[in-house]
């Protein structure tokens, strides 16, 4: 099993997708700011390039943890200690009749949702009674992470094998 990097990439591209709809004024946007105590004067100083550069990088980071939890044939290559070449004749005989199984993105998409829900909004959410922020805040920042897996999960999950 090997990594696809160009449904890796996909993956965190589609963050900064769904963050510039996400976080648009007309969306989120507005009350996100007010809830994190910022407004424009604030974020005018920001490196836009830089911001979006590392916020890329952590979306790959997070669209390569997100490939074990979707694609299932993951924990069979984990089970034989990630070397297919030493595997016994059961583990390529469990590949043939297996190996694309549950490659959907629906399915993808699924686990996505349940990683975001279960893993990223918890997280927020802890950061955020930590910082005091608002609940609303919870809901705007881990919403975007929650729907932002579920379709990492699905692209990861579902490419197109080779």
């Amino acid at each position: 099993m090997e990594t696809n990097f160009l449904a890796l990439l996909t993956a965190a591209t589609s963050t900064l997708i769904v963050g510039f709809i996400w976080y648009n004024p007309r969306v989120f946007g507005n009350l996100w700011m007010k809830e994190a105590r910022l407004n424009y004067d604030d974020l005018k100083g920001s490196n836009l390039i830089k911001t979006m550069g590392i916020s890329f990088i952590y979306a790959f980071f997070i669209a390569f943890m997100l490939q074990t939890i979707t694609i299932h044939q993951f924990g069979a290559l984990g089970m034989i200690g990630g070397d297919p070449t030493i595997a016994k004749a059961s583990y390529n005989e469990f590949m043939t009749d297996y190996g694309n199984a549950f490659r959907t993105f629906k399915h993808g998409a699924l686990h996505g949702f349940i990683s975001g829900l279960f893993m990223a909004l918890p997280i927020i959410g802890t950061s955020a009674l930590h910082e005091q922020r608002s609940f609303k805040y919870t809901l705007i920042s881990g919403g975007f992470w929650v729907v932002s897996c579920t379709i990492m999960g699905g692209i990861v999950c579902g490419w197109p094998l080779n």
